[in-house]
């Protein structure tokens, strides 16, 4: 109606010859008319945006814009994993054995679980197997899913049985078969692909979590720096450091491929929660919900929570974090560590953690503070001294309380990187390159994509400024903010973000230089870190927002330099998987040995064992229980230089039937002092010096042992129960 008067007033003013043109006239009302209607609709649209969402149009418009981007980003590394999981193995074209193979050691574990529920009559009959395994530590009598984190697995053999019996209902094909002739004189086998197909189906959602990672990492880059060029970075920045940044495109079934994303989902939530003055109850919830996501399928994941509570309580000792906030936070990691400790059936490992542990003393020590702060002031390293203190003191109370002894291998690894301990358990990791020290050659990759020298660069900006707040607040010259004051307690808030970010991405640096493995952490957080170059929070200075995006897009170019040469070395891997010894052992074991046989072996090919035989099994790869590293002791003893008597009688307490002997096990070593003869040997120093008993058995297993199968990798041997059993 408005433009309407308008109008009338003008046509009221017109001259002659405007009044000449009354038909022209008429058209454009009608013209206008319309326009009118769809202004209004506009304005209607409009008007639902800001009050239903709380966002003007242009900031919905942005927010569309984000999402697609984040599609797009998440789409891209769906399809690079899989195509690198496919080249590698040529996995559309193995048979089924062949798949359970490629997943070895503790891939194969946690797949056979997935399997035995899929392969039960009904899903219930499925989880009562695996909640009442004798298979796994045989003749002991487990819940694999309290004791193995197999969330994942029972909800994905769930799903697959639900869209296997649905697409059956309704007559539709769900996976494509055909022979495939493997020449060389083996046997041909039938291949199938498609989400019929058991294998297909699991890693197709393990890959598709993985590209749903990559929106959240775009999202969380977006939001962290300000701007969508940051989601950039953070995204180019992982592809150009793929390989450092993530092993799920070769290790599938791994914890930390259904872990980790949440972990990416939980920091984007806590960032949100550090920016915001009053987060609400529903914000915590879903922090809550994550935190659960995340450390459901990973026994590890407590330790990351670790550092991340103790950079949170860093960041609150130097003011940039309420108590309130704090506390708040912490209430809703120990609600998220309880219901855990419920869904894992009471698994104490969860209540004797540092992390848990952690969570309660720096609750005391907050409200401790609070009460002393009107007496006296101690100082910041006071205050993190007693936490360190109080959360040591109390975590082995906890163990003492619960008896349990199932992380004291962590322990003990730790005193390893520091002194001159050794015991065979901590020897088991050490040798092992991925719990070796950080290699120089990760640290040249890094400077070489330029992602160490650009985080190098935030973290000193980010340092410089804190720097200059904790020394006006040990000068008490820091004036005292009021909680009215919105410009001061936003800026608080925003510095507080990334005083959180530099401590844990320190954090994360401590783990990765003491353990290899965890630079699976350090990587993608330094991916995300490097979106602050963004920042015009930090880098402000440079001037107009146009010549801080040509300083990005410059550093970019930089990047891809060598971020495209390390892209095209990943896309050339093409190989094919092929392990004849291993196939004809499991083939044999099927075809000539009772189903209620028991194996004991080297713990990657007893995964092997269990998943593709389905016979019983005395150790595993799962390294994290006491008892099972006492079991594998014993059945390791054949790789020392024992007496043969001895080892045999070990295995008989066990009950094992076949012993499968790897004579690799026996002579390679991956570094001087780590094979395993000489690992015993820091156990058995009375024995040291003789020929190792593997050796031995390998030209003779009689008179203790007979052999009953051998090719040029494994030879069975029969543990015999009587002197009869040895002919």
């Amino acid at each position: 109606m408005v433009a309407k008067t308008r109008k009338t007033n003008a046509k009221d003013q017109s001259s002659e010859k405007d009044r000449s043109q009354s038909v022209s006239g008429k058209n454009r009302r009608g013209k206008d008319g319309k326009g009118s209607a769809l202004q209004s609709k506009n304005g209607l649209f409009a008007g639902f945006i800001m009050n239903n969402l709380g966002l003007s149009p242009s900031a919905f418009a942005r927010g569309i814009t984000v999402l697609i981007l984040a599609l797009i980003a998440g789409f891209l590394h769906w399809y690079h994993l899989s195509h690198l999981f496919e080249n590698d193995r040529h996995f559309s074209h193995m048979s089924s054995l062949e798949k359970e193979m490629a997943f070895r050691t503790e891939m194969g574990l946690y797949y056979s679980y997935f399997k035995t529920i899929i392969e039960a009559p009904s899903f219930m009959d499925g989880l009562y197997m695996v909640m009442n395994d004798r298979l796994t530590e045989y003749p002991l009598v487990i819940n694999t899913l309290k004791r193995f984190n197999l969330y994942p697995e029972v909800v994905l053999a769930s799903w697959y049985r639900a869209f296997t019996s649905t697409m059956d209902f309704f007559g539709f094909s769900t996976k494509m078969c055909w022979t495939i002739n493997r020449g060389e004189g083996l046997d041909p086998v039938e291949s199938c692909e498609g989400l019929g197909d058991p294998a297909y189906f699991y890693v197709t959602f393990v890959f598709l979590l993985n590209g749903a990672m990559m929106s959240l990492f775009f999202i969380y880059g977006t939001y962290l720096s300000g701007s969508r060029l940051g989601g950039t970075v953070t995204v180019l920045c992982f592809f150009f450091n793929h390989g450092e940044s993530t092993r799920v495109m070769w290790t599938p079934p791994l914890r930390e491929s259904f872990s980790y994303p949440f972990l990416v989902l939980q920091m984007l939530l806590l960032t949100y929660i550090l920016r915001t003055k009053n987060p609400s109850k529903h914000t915590m919830m879903a922090l809550g919900i994550s935190n659960v996501f995340f450390m459901l399928p990973w026994q590890f994941a407590q330790f990351v929570l670790l550092t991340q509570v103790a950079s949170l309580f860093a960041s609150y000792i130097l003011g940039y974090l309420s108590p309130t906030k704090m506390q708040s936070v912490l209430v809703t990691h120990m609600i998220s560590l309880a219901i855990c400790f419920l869904l894992m059936f009471g698994n104490s490992m969860l209540l004797t953690s540092f992390y848990a542990s952690s969570l309660v003393s720096i609750w005391g020590v907050i409200a401790l503070r609070d009460r002393l702060v009107g007496t006296f002031k101690p100082g910041i390293l006071t205050w993190c001294l007693a936490w360190v203190v109080s959360t040591v003191i109390l975590k082995f109370m906890l163990s003492v309380i619960f008896g349990a002894s199932d992380d004291a291998h962590i322990s003990s690894l730790i005193k390893s990187k520091f002194t001159s301990y050794k015991d065979f358990d901590t020897m088991m990791y050490t040798c092992a390159a991925e719990f070796d020290f950080i290699e120089a050659e990760t640290l040249i990759r890094y400077i070489k994509t330029m992602l160490l020298p650009v985080n190098v660069l935030i973290v000193g900006f980010i340092a410089r400024r804190t720097m200059q707040d904790v020394f006006m607040f040990l000068k008490n010259e820091k004036a005292e903010k009021s909680e009215d004051d919105e410009p001061e307690q936003a800026q608080l808030l925003a510095k507080g973000v990334l005083v959180y970010h530099s401590l844990q991405l320190v954090a994360f640096a401590v783990l990765a230089v003491l353990i290899m493995r965890l630079k699976l952490f350090l990587t993608p957080h330094m991916c995300i870190m490097s979106c602050l170059i963004c920042s015009r929070q930090l880098f402000g200075w440079i001037g107009e927002k146009i010549k801080l995006q040509m300083t990005v897009v410059g550093i970019l170019s930089i990047m891809a330099v060598q971020g495209l040469t390390n892209l095209q070395s990943q896309w050339g891997i093409i190989g094919e998987f092929s392990n004849f010894p291993q196939e004809e052992l499991l083939e044999w074991i099927k075809d000539n040995t009772s189903p209620d046989a028991v194996f004991a072996g080297a713990m990657p090919t007893m995964a092997s064992v269990k998943l593709s035989t389905s016979r019983a099994i005395v150790n595993h790869p799962h390294y994290e229980d006491a008892g099972l590293r006492e079991r594998t002791k014993m059945v390791y003893a054949m790789y020392s230089r024992k007496p043969a008597e001895e080892v045999k009688q070990n295995l008989l307490k066990l009950q094992v039937d076949y012993f499968i002997l790897e004579d690799s096990w026996c002579t390679r070593r991956s570094k001087p002092g780590c094979s395993m003869p000489e690992i015993w040997d820091v156990e058995d120093s009375q024995n040291a010096g003789k020929v190792p008993l593997c050796t031995l058995i390998s030209r003779d297993s009689r008179p203790h042992f007979s052999t009953v199968f051998h090719n040029n990798i494994y030879k069975v041997l029969r543990v015999p129960k009587t002197v009869r059993d040895i002919r």
